[in-house]
């Protein structure tokens, strides 16, 4: 039986199991006894709560959601540094990586405790990005912010950090997985936004502070 394969599905489960943990929909029905996917647009990520539910409550939502992206990669090099040498292949942790990366992103925004939906990826991805490569994430951070402080919508940024992160990734020459990933997440994200992108088209997307 191969071992090194059951850990690494259970790795990349369990960073599923963490991204589908549905922040935003918990704090919403906590703090005002709603289903956030019933407000707004319909997402549960922190925007939609900053929208529906308030800033302190976003505030939480963004940084557990970061957190669930951080910590199923941590999980995964936690898993490397403990294992015994050649326990598992070397050459498959930044693969490994990438799979649970994409499997956490995957989980918040497609939960099995939601039935399926989520939030947009946004949040959870950075907290990967901050352990994949901090550099990355700091210029996907410095990308979003810049594009907000000057469109002051959302989406809008969101779209641009994820369109960054591909050229940052090359940019510093990151391992081919982390490409794959770049790719395949920046399109996942962007594909979240359609109805932003609509919005963004006929120029009645929401700034910050407006309602939807």
């Amino acid at each position: 039986m191969r071992f090194d394969f059951i850990v690494g599905g259970l790795l990349i489960l369990a960073a599923y199991l963490l991204g589908s943990i549905p922040t935003g929909y918990a704090v919403g029905r906590y703090l005002k006894g709603i289903d956030i996917r019933e407000h707004g647009s319909g997402s549960t990520g922190a925007t939609n709560v900053l929208r529906t539910v308030g800033k302190p409550a976003a505030l939480v939502v963004l940084a557990i959601d970061l957190l669930k992206g951080a910590i199923a990669l941590a999980v995964v090099n936690l898993v490397y540094s403990l294992a015994p040498s050649g326990f598992l292949p070397p050459d498959w942790h930044p693969w490994l990586i990438t799979a649970a990366a994409l499997s956490a992103i995957i989980g918040h925004s497609k939960s099995i405790w939601l039935n399926f939906t989520g939030g947009k990826s946004v949040a959870t991805t950075l907290g990967i990005l901050l352990v994949m490569n901090p550099l990355v994430a700091l210029g996907t951070v410095m990308t979003f912010a810049v594009t907000l402080g000057i469109s002051r919508i959302v989406s809008l940024s969101s779209i641009c950090g994820a369109i960054a992160v591909n050229v940052l990734i090359v940019a510093l020459n990151q391992p081919p997985a982390y490409s794959v990933f770049a790719v395949l997440a920046g399109l996942y994200v962007i594909l979240r936004h359609k109805t932003n992108i609509q919005r963004l088209v006929a120029g009645i997307e929401p700034k910050i502070g407006q309602a939807l």
